[in-house]
Order: structure tokens, then C-alpha cells, then sequence
């Protein structure tokens, strides 16, 4: 009988060995080079700003905690498993079951005692260097001169200590947690730990492994707990963030004995590794649980429902007291200058005089309508674009503060078409060029803006100065990247401007400046070939050794990336510093951890009509200081950090953690403070706190029945009315002031809409040199008396629709080809009481769109006057002399001769005379009439009574403009 061996099994073969390893360290490689690839070009872009210990502080962080994490993770669960492992009953009699499982896992061995704390250390050190910025403010946190009113602790402690405190708990609690699993499991698998016929056997080697372990861990518990106590204070409640009497004389009270429960009940683990019984720990750890039910849930209930509501203002005073000085100091209100106002709603003649200063600046040039006006009017070329909406500013001007709104000249490389070449979107078309600005106040006859700057090249009283730099290299819309620089030997390719001399059609240019990373060696062009996936970076023979790659140009993602702890205002802006245009950014400083303060969605705060859907980083917050200016070249992109707010303990920390990244506010030009403002979105956020905290004692805030709120916009009202900046005096103020002011109205659903509260904040900061004034951030609120009813912004704008004769008018506008749009409802304490004004524009409802002012409402208490100019509708509302100019008083506005339907062009005016009121009314409501029934017979397709309700209502067209001509 023979016997067949069998077969050897095939070995791969050593070629096919050697080009698998291959291929895998080629793969390995590429990969390698591409992240090697996007932190070198980081390197190059921080390193170009002169930022780059921001990068290095960034990685080593997140390399030291990665490391912090993995180890922290790693070694213990290691040490667990070899533990359980080496000291298991080597001669314990198994199950078969468990021998099964055994001549699964023991081939592994060796593999899962390594490979299981290296999968869970590495998840562990991504969880925490994603926590380095709390480990670091902790580090470098600072003390403050507050203190909590419970439990008298630095305010510090809760904005550095506790969130890291609370993070190391809960990573230590993770650690002791995969501990105990694995532990068990070894256990388990090596016959430690038994299970059969109703009886559990733990050796004493595994026990005492698990009871040390579950003792360290209610340990970490205990001091979780203890922790919790002061967690309280940021956490919301019923009507305040922090605790009230059921917190501090319940829930802080219970935490402190479970926290000792859960110390005792850690020592009767330990206990337990020594003696070898389990009864104790465990009927312990039961009363913890029950304790906990009970100290928790059932006796703050009992305390809450028999005792704090039947008495609830008596016993929780205090604590809402403690609750509106916390929130006015986390918001920087404290210091609100609260003022009655007794408003008037008669309009006298002469009324204004006084106030000659404010109608001076009021702006009827809406920066969120005339935006197209202006692109009209100065885009020259396709490839330029201006914002929308534009921005506000201010400038001095022989003496005089004057208000404009502004915009940079922009490329728009969408535009281009066919031409959108790579050479052209890279090389060619690299820039935007000047700055645009107008008065806010005036207009021309034609009802277009009255231009302070424009043109190109740039001429105006802005750019006097001989060594002005008009190009915008870096804007909001600056093209993906571009490639700029050249010996100066080579011919410019640069596109300046669509004029020349003698007769060209363009202007060419070279960048002179120092705006980016170095593309002038072929490393550094793979590098950016790779980042940017193009290979034309590499190959193109424009490329050259002075060549620079300018990206990342947006002002806000610039100072974003050198200030990576910074929440930034979403409305930065164009000012004209020192002879450069220079985008202004400001930045703010945000924490959730501030004490019995109450939160805001600051998303939420900070949308409205004209910003409708924000994004932040840390959305839910109580405490934000605007802690930086920032500023960012036009023309070079090189950024400046100004320490704004030098009391600020978040950025004294952090400048601790990023030294020698901030200048001292003392190194800002006294043109760049010119040029400084209040920010917007912290304006925002302190209006929605105050519409319940401008109040400052608990009875008050108790009832609610002062409660305000932001009213929504006239124009969409889906949103909140915007903040506005304007030159104004407020009441008690002896000169006017760059201001930001919003009005309130009673909180609630379906409540009247009624003046309550007028804000105003001094948004000037002065033009000294790093010195700011005085008064700047000064916030003035004036509360309405109630006993005078003040129609709110939606209340006036319903009126200035239902008015008959501006509705009449609004009617013959729209009859063209004409659309016509109501600009910003602008409210202004005048007068001794609230004057609305509005401007009216007109533009084509075609697709070329140039809105021009065509008319200007007015409204002050319950009277309305429509008029051509601000200053004509002032007169007629104030008995024929208000007694101030606005801005356009010597403007004579050019008549609208736009034919419409059936309409003839209006004769050169005469002395105007009044109209008989019955005429004009019945000319009116057949108007009216005729429109609706012409709207119906349109619906139902009746082409007849169509034409006979167009007949009709083109007849009573020009019976009203025949009245209006009398």
C-alpha cells in the first residue's frame, strides 16, 4: 500500500514579493508627499506673512497632545492586558466553549496585545489634539478682577480651569472605562473570571486588577461630581443660566454628598482587592444610584414644588439679581447709559433747528440698493465688480465728518467668457483697482449718488496724496489665485486698467510688493502645482524667479488663519488709510463658561436682512469682548493684529499662547482710528441681551413686563431690522457722532408695534494716534415713555403704503417698466421726538438695473410728507421750515419724464396750487378701481374688458398728473 504526500502549497513567487513591497512604498510615498506637500505651503504662506509661529505653535500643540493622548490611552489599556494575561490561572480546568475561543484568539496573541492599545490610542490622541487650545488656555489662563457669587471663585477658574478640568475627567473616565472592558474580556477568555452553574470565580489576581480599577474610576467620578458643583452656574435653567434657590440649596448641597458617596465607595473597591468580598462595594454602589435618584431628582422636585413656586420672587431674587449683573458685564453692558424720553408727536415749524447737526448726515443713499447705480456708473469693463451690498464709512473732509458709502473696484473673472483662459484668470487678470465712494447724504438731480471717489485712474478727495496705491490685490472677490512679480527688465503682463496713454487701450503692471509665498524655484512650483492641481504653475514660461502666487485673499480668511482664536465680524470694509486701501476686520473674543450669564445663539443674534444666514464657530455663547482690530493690505495682503481690548483675560491669554503676533493699540495711525468703528455683530449681541437686561433690578426682570425685542425689517420682515451707522447727536450728547443705533419694541406675539427703546452706541474711536476717545462704546439707550404711543418701524412703513397720495404716486411709478424699491426705514431721535426717513428709488424692471432716488418719505408721530429730497419732505412735514438743511438741500431734482401707458410728458412746472381734494380723490379711486378690474379681466382672459379697464385707468392717469401739475 503507498502513500501519496500532498502537495506543497504554492509559494509566491520573489518577483511577485518584491512588486507588491514596491508598489506599497511608491503608494506610501505619494501619500507622504502630498501631505508633506500641504504643510510646506502652508509653511510658505505663514512664513510670507511673518506669522509662522502660528504654524509651529499649532503643530507642536497638537503633536505634544496627540502624543499626551496616545500614551494616555495606550499604556494603560497595555498594562491591563498583560496583566490579566501573565497572572491567569495557568492549570484552570475551561470550558470547551472557552477552550474554543482560546484556539481562535491565540494565534492572535501576540497581534491584539499590541494592536488593541494602538487602536485606542490612536483614536485617543486625535480626541485630544483636538482639545490643545483648551489644555493651552488652562496652561496660560489669567485671573480676572470678578468673582462668581456662589462660591467666590476668579472668574478665571470657569473660563480656563473647568472646561479642561472637565476634559481631563472625562478622558482619564474613557481611560479606566477601556480598561475595565479589556481587563474582563482577558479575564474572561483565560479562565480569571468564571461563570457556571450560578456561581461567579474571579481569582485574586483578576480580582484585585477589577476592584482596583472600578475604585479608580469612582474616584474620577467622585471629582466629576465635585466638579459639577461648579458646572452649575453656566448651565441653564428655568428663567437664568446658573443656579437659583432649588440649585444652591438642592442640587449643589447633593452633588457634594454624592461626590463623598462616590470617595467612600471607591475605598470599599479597594478594600475589596485586599479582603476578597464584593458584597460591600456593590450594595454601595447601589445607595450611590439610589442616592443619586434621590439627592438629584426627588428632593429638588419636592423643593421646587412646595416651596420655591408657591413663593418663587421672595426666594429667588437674588439669584435673578446675580444673574442681570453677570450678563451685563459677560456682554459689556454694564455701563448703559439709561435715559426717559418723553417724545413728541406734534410737528412744529422750526422743530429741527436744534438738531441741524444730525438731518445734516442722514443718509438717503441705501448701501443695499444702489449698489447696481454704482456698478452702472463705474464698472467701465465687465471683469470689475462692486459689493452688495456696499459698505459705510466715514471721512474728514476740509473739516467736516461726512458720511459715505464705499466699495472697492473688484475683479469679476466670471465675466470673461471665452477669454477665461489659465494665463489670462492667472497671470493677466490679477486685480481689482480703486475705492468708490459717495455721500451718503446727497444725490444728484437725476437721483444717482454724488461721487466723493471714482474713476479710474482714481481721482478725488480721497486720493490726494501723491504716493496712493490703488490696486486691490486681495479682496472678497479676488480670483482663486494668482501668479504676480518680474525682473524689472521683463515687459509688464499685468492688466491696471482698461485706459492707456497715447491713445492705448490698457494699462499693463508688475507687482512690486511683497504679497505672497515664492514661486521663483521648481520645488516650490510642484508644490503649489500639486496644491492647486494645476499643472500649468509648473510649465508655464511666465512662471519666473521673482514670481509670487497670491491665494487665501479674502481679508477675513487672511486674518482668520493668523488668528485662529478670533470669532470675526461678518461685515469687514474698505477704508482708505495712509494713502492704501486697507479692509478692516474686527475681531472678538467669545466664551460659554462665563458665570450665571445668559446664553445667546449668536448666529441667530446676528442674523437679519442684511446677513440672513451667518455662520460661527462656537454658536451658543455668554461672554464676547471685541478684543481686535485687524486690518489687511489691499495691495500686499500683509496683515496687523492690534490689541483692542488690552483688559480682555481671553486675549491676555492668548497672546500669551501666540506671543509677539498683536501690536499695542498704541502703534495704530491716527487715520487708521478715523477709520475705526463698534462692530456690528457685537452690537448685535448686546441689543438681543438687552431687550430683556436693560433693566437692572429683579423685580423688573421677575414680571417681564418691560420685555423688548428687535423689530423685524419693514422690507422682509423674515428678518430683524438691521443696525445703522450715521452721524448723529443723541439727547444729552454736546456734538454729533459716528454712531450705530437700533430701535425696540414690546416683546412677544402680536403686540402693538410701538416705539419702547431707542439705542445708540458712540462708534467713534477718534483720530489720535493709538489714543482712543473718550466716549467711544458709550451706549446710550433712551426708554420711551409709555404714556405716548411711538409707531415702531412696521407701523410707519404700513403707513407710508396706505398713505393716498404716495400710494397714488408709488401706482404711476410701477405702470412702466419700472420697479420701485423702499430703501432703509432710518430711525432718529430728533426734534424731541422719533423722525422715520426713507428714500424711495426707481429702477427698471428690465435687465439692466439702475435704481435712482426718485422720492424721499418722511414721517414723525402720526404725519407723512413725500417729497422729491430729504430736505423739501422735512419742510412740508415741519410746517414749511424745520429749521435744519439735509444733506441734498441744493439739490433740484430733474422731473421724471418716463412715458407711461397713455400718460403725456409732464409741461415745465408753475407755481404749484393745491388740487381740489374731491377731484383728486375721485380721480384716485378710479384709478384704483380701474387697476383691479384690469387685473381681473387679465386672470380670466377677457381681452375686451381688459381693454376697456386699461382705457379707464390710463384716463385717470392723467387726470392725476393734471391735478398734480395745477
Amino acid at each position: 500500500m503507498t502513500t501519496t504526500s500532498a502537495p506543497a502549497p504554492a509559494t509566491p513567487s520573489r518577483t511577485r514579493r518584491i512588486l507588491a513591497i514596491t508598489f506599497a512604498i511608491i503608494a506610501a510615498l505619494v501619500v507622504a508627499f502630498f501631505i508633506f506637500a500641504n504643510l510646506f505651503a502652508d509653511w510658505l504662506w505663514y512664513e510670507q506673512l511673518g506669522f509662522q509661529s502660528v504654524l509651529v505653535t499649532q503643530w507642536v500643540a497638537r503633536l505634544v497632545m496627540f502624543a499626551v493622548g496616545f500614551l494616555g490611552m495606550a499604556v494603560p489599556v497595555w498594562l491591563s492586558i498583560q496583566l490579566a494575561y501573565r497572572l491567569r490561572p495557568v492549570y484552570a480546568r475551561l470550558s470547551s466553549q472557552l477552550d474554543r475561543y482560546q484556539e481562535v484568539v491565540e494565534p492572535l496573541r501576540r497581534l491584539a496585545m499590541w494592536g488593541i492599545p494602538i487602536f485606542f490610542g490612536f483614536f485617543a490622541g486625535f480626541a485630544a489634539s483636538a482639545q490643545w487650545e483648551t489644555t493651552w488656555l488652562w496652561i496660560n489662563g489669567v485671573t480676572t478682577s470678578t468673582t462668581d457669587p456662589q462660591f467666590g471663585l476668579d472668574t478665571g477658574f470657569y473660563l480656563f480651569a473647568m472646561p479642561f478640568y472637565s476634559t481631563l475627567l472625562g478622558f482619564v473616565s474613557a481611560v479606566l472605562l477601556v480598561c475595565l472592558l479589556v481587563t474582563a474580556l482577558v479575564s474572561y477568555l483565560y479562565g480569571s473570571v468564571r461563570v457556571g452553574q450560578r456561581e461567579l470565580r474571579i481569582s485574586k489576581a483578576a480580582r484585585i486588577q477589577l476592584a482596583v480599577l472600578a475604585g479608580l474610576y469612582l474616584l474620577v467620578q467622585a471629582a466629576s461630581l465635585w466638579l459639577d458643583r461648579y458646572k452649575t452656574l453656566i448651565e441653564p435653567g428655568d428663567r437664568i443660566v446658573g443656579p437659583g434657590y432649588v440649585g444652591t440649596h438642592a442640587v449643589i448641597p447633593g452633588l457634594t454628598i454624592l461626590s463623598i458617596v462616590a470617595i467612600l465607595v471607591g475605598v470599599l473597591f479597594f478594600v475589596t482587592a485586599i479582603i476578597g468580598r464584593w458584597r460591600y462595594p456593590l450594595i454601595a454602589t447601589g445607595l450611590l444610584l439610589v442616592s443619586s435618584i434621590v439627592l438629584g431628582v426627588a428632593y429638588p422636585w419636592v423643593l421646587n414644588t412646595f416651596q420655591v413656586r408657591p413663593n418663587q420672587f421672595a426666594l429667588e431674587e437674588q439669584y435673578y439679581q446675580r444673574a442681570i449683573d453677570m450678563t451685563q458685564d459677560a456682554y459689556g453692558i454694564d455701563g448703559l447709559d439709561k435715559s426717559d424720553y418723553t417724545a413728541t408727536t406734534d410737528a412744529e415749524s422750526g422743530q429741527l433747528r436744534a438738531d441741524a447737526a444730525t438731518t445734516a448726515q442722514i443718509r438717503i443713499m441705501d448701501p443695499a440698493i444702489i449698489s447696481p447705480t454704482v456698478k452702472q456708473l463705474e464698472q467701465y469693463r465687465s471683469y470689475y465688480q462692486f459689493a452688495d451690498p456696499l459698505d459705510v464709512d466715514r471721512y474728514d473732509i476740509d473739516g467736516v465728518s461726512q458720511d459715505t458709502v464705499v466699495s472697492v473696484r473688484e475683479l469679476d473673472v466670471s465675466q470673461l467668457g471665452n477669454a477665461a483662459s489659465w494665463q489670462n484668470t492667472t497671470l493677466v487678470y490679477t486685480h481689482g483697482y480703486g475705492l468708490v465712494a459717495a455721500k451718503g447724504n446727497d444725490r444728484t438731480s437725476d437721483g444717482n449718488p454724488v461721487f466723493i471717489e471714482r474713476g479710474i485712474p482714481a481721482s478725488g478727495v480721497l486720493t490726494t496724496q501723491e504716493e496712493f496705491e490703488p490696486r486691490v490685490y486681495f479682496g472678497e472677490d479676488s480670483p482663486l489665485y494668482s501668479i504676480v512679480g518680474a525682473p524689472a527688465t521683463t515687459a509688464p503682463i499685468e492688466l491696471d486698467y482698461p485706459e492707456g496713454e497715447d491713445g492705448a487701450s490698457e494699462t499693463k503692471t508688475t507687482f512690486e510688493g511683497d504679497g505672497g509665498p515664492s514661486v521663483g524655484n521648481v520645488f516650490n512650483r510642484l508644490i503649489y502645482a500639486l496644491k492647486f492641481q494645476s499643472e500649468q504653475i509648473l510649465f508655464s514660461d511666465y512662471v519666473n524667479e521673482d514670481s509670487q502666487i497670491l491665494y487665501d485673499r479674502n481679508p477675513l480668511d487672511r486674518v482668520q488663519k493668523v488668528a485662529p482664536y478670533l470669532e470675526l465680524d461678518k461685515d469687514p470694509y474698505p477704508s482708505i488709510v495712509d494713502g492704501r486701501i486697507v479692509w478692516v476686520v474686527d475681531g472678538y473674543t467669545t466664551s460659554d463658561s462665563y458665570p450665571y450669564s445668559t446664553i445667546v445663539s449668536l448666529s441667530q443674534a446676528i442674523a437679519d436682512a442684511n446677513n440672513e444666514a451667518p455662520r460661527v464657530a462656537l454658536d451658543n455663547i455668554n461672554y464676547i469682548r471685541n478684543s481686535v482690530k485687524a486690518t489687511v493690505d489691499a495691495y500686499d495682503g500683509s496683515v496687523k493684529l492690534y490689541a483692542w481690548d488690552e483688559e480682555d483675560p481671553i486675549l491676555q491669554a492668548w497672546q500669551k499662547v501666540y506671543p509677539s503676533t498683536l501690536k499695542p493699540i498704541s502703534e495704530m495711525s491716527g487715520d487708521l482710528m478715523s477709520h475705526v468703528r463698534y462692530p456690528t455683530d457685537l452690537f448685535k449681541a448686546q441689543r438681543a441681551m438687552l431687550g430683556v437686561y436693560h433693566v437692572d433690578d429683579a423685580q423688573s426682570f421677575y414680571q417681564r413686563d418691560n420685555a423688548w425685542k428687535t423689530p423685524d425689517d419693514p422690507q422682509n420682515p423674515n428678518f430683524l431690522q438691521p443696525p445703522y451707522y450715521l452721524t448723529m447727536q443723541m439727547p444729552g450728547q454736546e456734538v454729533p457722532s459716528y454712531s450705530m443705533f437700533t430701535s425696540f419694541i414690546p416683546a412677544g406675539e402680536n403686540t402693538r408695534n410701538v416705539l419702547m427703546g431707542y439705542l445708540a452706541v458712540d462708534s467713534n474711536a477718534g483720530d489720535e494716534d493709538g489714543v482712543k476717545a473718550e466716549d467711544y462704546g458709550k451706549l446710550r439707550m433712551l426708554v420711551i415713555d409709555a404714556d405716548t404711543s411711538v409707531p415702531g418701524p412696521g407701523q410707519v412703513q404700513n403707513t407710508f403704503d396706505a398713505d393716498p397720495q404716495v400710494s397714488a404716486f408709488i401706482n404711476i411709478l410701477r405702470q412702466g417698466q419700472s420697479d420701485v424699491l423702499n430703501g432703509n426705514l432710518l430711525t432718529l431721535p430728533v426734534g424731541g421726538g422719533l423722525l422715520y426717513v426713507q428714500p424711495v428709488f426707481v429702477q427698471s424692471s428690465g435687465a439692466t438695473k439702475l435704481p435712482t432716488l426718485q422720492k424721499v418719505l418722511v414721517s414723525f408721530g402720526n404725519q407723512v410728507a413725500f417729497e422729491d429730497t430729504l430736505n423739501e419732505a422735512l419742510d412740508a412735514l415741519f410746517g414749511g421750515d424745520s429749521g435744519a438743511g439735509a444733506g441734498d438741500a441744493g439739490v433740484t431734482p430733474t422731473p421724471d419724464t418716463t412715458p407711461t401707458p397713455g400718460a403725456t410728458p409732464a409741461p415745465e412746472p408753475t407755481e404749484p396750487t393745491e388740487p381740489p381734494a374731491d377731484e383728486y380723490e375721485a380721480a384716485l379711486q378710479e384709478a384704483q378701481q380701474a387697476m383691479i378690474q384690469r387685473e381681473e379681466a387679465l386672470q380670466a382672459g377677457d381681452w375686451a374688458a381688459y381693454g376697456e379697464a386699461d382705457a379707464r385707468l390710463t384716463a385717470a392717469v392723467e387726470k392725476l398728473i393734471e391735478l398734480g401739475e395745477q
